[in-house]
């Protein structure tokens, strides 16, 4: 008998190891701390030390933690290039998005047809996102070039412009802000496409026949069928977008450095200019911080926007 029991108890033993890992409440809290300790260490301490910076006199040169206050926010607000450079965010933004949520859906709708070659067409338009920004953009520094740039080679031949006054992409206020929303347009582009493609294959397709038959044509199928159906989807890209935009910075720096005269200045490039390369830490993080409330503000209205569509 005693031997009987000794060769159960390792038994017994194992059992109660698989009982206490299988059991939810324990392999839930599991699962969910590597997510939550990243949050933590990567996004929440950084984010709290950015709001001690920005209320300190903290600099690479006078590493000093005396608590200011507010001061930084004034001065921030103060500055002619701050309010300058938070308009043209704005701009780039809400541009960015427009061209490339309606260059996706155009891309979306062209590859939902039959063609030949349909599938590399597919592969290819996701070539945005697997290039580098550093490369894609050396090559967009290329077609916008005063001197040998190939869009004005294009519209010069076209007609378009007079050799005399070609366009100086990067040069002018006004055509360098068109330029980075441009580029970074084109790099959300392959975004567009997956989502509108993810949300044209959800909609039923009986539902678009039936209103085929009751005489619907295609303006009406797309704007009063298919975009209600996959508005929440929509949605979401658009917050995604959103945020990637106005946290953006690599395009605007690598193209424009923030030039010509603050034109294409953005929140993101400002605060690196004056807190890495100038040093002014406290300074950097208060211009950074500024970018909390609006993308706050975008997501709540979104979600709420979001969930009212679903009730």
């Amino acid at each position: 008998m005693s031997a009987i029991a000794e060769a159960g108890a390792p038994r017994r033993t194992a059992r109660s190891r698989f009982t206490a890992f299988d059991r939810l409440e324990v392999l839930g809290p599991l699962f969910i701390i590597p997510a939550i300790l990243y949050v933590v260490v990567l996004v929440g301490l950084p984010f709290l030390l950015a709001l001690y910076y920005s209320v300190s006199a903290y600099s690479i040169f006078n590493p000093s933690w005396t608590f200011v206050g507010l001061k930084n926010f004034r001065e921030v607000i103060d500055s002619e290039i701050f309010r300058r450079t938070l308009a043209n965010t704005l701009i780039f933004t809400i541009s960015a998005q427009i061209i490339g949520l309606l260059l996706g859906k155009i891309g979306a709708m062209l590859l939902m047809q039959e063609f030949p070659g349909r599938r590399l067409a597919r592969a290819l338009i996701v070539l945005p996102w697997a290039v580098p920004v550093s490369l894609a953009t050396l090559a967009w520094v290329w077609m916008f070039d005063s001197l040998y740039s190939v869009i004005n080679w294009t519209l010069l031949a076209a007609g378009l412009i007079d050799p005399a006054h070609r366009p100086q992409w990067l040069g002018q206020e006004d055509l360098a802000m068109i330029a980075v929303a441009t580029v970074h347009a084109w790099r959300l582009f392959p975004f567009g496409v997956v989502i509108f493609l993810a949300g044209f294959t959800s909609v039923p397709q009986d539902v678009l026949d039936a209103a085929t038959i009751d005489g619907a044509g295609f303006w009406r199928r797309n704007y009063q069928i298919i975009l209600p159906i996959i508005a929440p989807i929509i949605m979401i890209a658009l917050i995604f977008g959103t945020v990637f935009t106005f946290t953006d910075l690599s395009v605007v720096y690598l193209l424009t450095k923030g030039g010509p005269i603050n034109s294409t200045q953005v929140l993101g490039t400002l605060a690196f200019q004056v807190g890495i390369l100038s040093g002014d830490v406290a300074h950097g993080a208060a211009i950074c911080l500024f970018l909390f409330p609006f993308l706050l503000v975008a997501v709540i209205l979104l979600l709420r926007s979001l969930r009212r569509r679903e009730i």
